[in-house]
């Protein structure tokens, strides 16, 4: 681990690149600790405010709707105390034109998305409620940087196989992973006939959940991350990010082409229900709505980060980005507007945080969250 830790920041220390986004000099002013994380009193021109009821999509979810349900850490929904208290899985999807269509995306709580090799992407989708799924995937091989992101969640790593330099990662051990390439994972894993290898690997809930019984792994958080992640707020009093005024720009449609110039997504906002609703390159010249094969569904998201990370390129066209860091900025992005924020993750297993440029944890909003990994140097836009 500690020689990982030390390659990363040797690397890290090589690069000069600045972030930018939207071509503006942007305040990157020097993070505070917050005091309290229940506080969500922010520090800003406005000190009184406290997120609004005046939204889109503000309703009043301050009692659950079953007895005995909690809220999830991973969207502030309200869940069945079971799953709230199972660990999530962390699945590595392929993104590029051939890999799709995706299963059972729409069912991710948090779904990543950073380059790889070629300027592909792949995606690491973190499932809450999972042990029913009867197909997750397609599913491929995995990098060092997506662990350090699943680490947070204490998830179960779900993929096949990877390059040799996650090896040492691996072999740590509070890395709890399931491998298709392994005899002994293959339970929780199925091929498929209706396409070729490698874009026709499955894996299921129950299989998952039988294989993690069989390498004695707990389902139980293990009190390795922090007690809590986000910040959030309730759909009875969203963030409409109007307490940053002219901070606060119009952001409607995101483009991430820029960034991930093959899969070319982007997020339309939606004013009737307050998402955004991904779309990206499907094949061709075709550009359209990223769709959930088994439900048909587009994928929608109440928050997106976006987040410029320090790299390196390794050998063979592979990479690796700086996950831990205190220097770093980024956007947020919700109910149509959008802010800019530094990021800040100093252990393998702490949350990465978000914050305003005035110090203060940023507040995310009830539901589904998108991050984008963004290479430092490279630019996206919105509007």
């Amino acid at each position: 681990m500690k020689k990982i830790r030390l390659y990363l920041l040797l690397m890290a220390s090589l690069l000069s690149l600045a972030a930018c986004g939207k071509g503006e000099e942007l305040p990157n002013p020097i993070i505070n600790d917050m005091e309290d994380p229940s506080d969500h009193t922010l520090s800003t021109p406005d000190s009184s405010f406290r997120p609004s009821p005046e939204s889109p999509a503000a309703e009043d979810d301050t009692l659950p709707p079953e007895e005995g349900m909690v809220r999830s850490r991973l969207t502030n929904e309200w869940v069945d105390a079971d799953t709230a208290a199972t660990r999530p899985i962390a699945v590595m999807i392929p993104n590029e034109s051939s890999a799709l269509p995706h299963y059972s995306l729409s069912k991710a709580s948090v779904l990543y998305e950073a380059n790889v090799e070629g300027r592909m992407t792949r995606m690491m989708a973190i499932y809450e409620d999972w042990k029913d799924l009867e197909k997750i995937g397609n599913i491929r091989s995995l990098r060092t940087y997506y662990m350090y992101w699943a680490f947070e969640w204490d998830a179960f790593i779900v993929h096949y196989g990877g390059p040799f330099f996650i090896n040492d990662l691996i072999a740590e051990p509070t890395t709890q992973h399931i491998d298709g390439n392994l005899t002994s994972d293959s339970d929780a894993f199925f091929r498929s006939s209706d396409r070729k290898a490698p874009h026709n690997g499955y894996a299921t809930g129950k299989g998952l959940t039988d294989v993690i019984g069989q390498k004695g792994y707990s389902l139980r958080y293990r009190g390795l991350t922090d007690d809590r992640h986000f910040l959030f707020t309730s759909k009875a009093v969203p963030n409409t990010l109007a307490q940053y005024d002219t901070a606060a720009k119009d952001a409607t449609y995101i483009d991430m082409s820029g960034c991930y110039p093959l899969t070319r997504c982007y997020f339309e906002y939606n004013e009737e229900d307050g998402l955004y609703y991904r779309s990206q390159h499907l094949s061709g010249s075709t550009d359209g709505p990223h769709i959930d094969e088994s439900t048909g569904e587009q994928l929608t998201f109440k928050n997106v980060l976006i987040q410029y990370v320090k790299y390196e390129d390794l050998v063979d066209g592979y990479m690796v980005f700086q996950c831990h860091d205190t220097t770093r900025t980024g956007w947020y992005f919700t109910n149509g507007k959008g802010i800019h924020v530094n990021w800040e993750k100093t252990s393998d297993y702490g949350a990465t945080r978000y914050y305003d440029d005035f110090g203060n944890e940023v507040i995310l909003n009830t539901g589904k969250t998108m991050i984008c990994i963004v290479k430092e140097g490279d630019s996206f836009t919105f509007r």
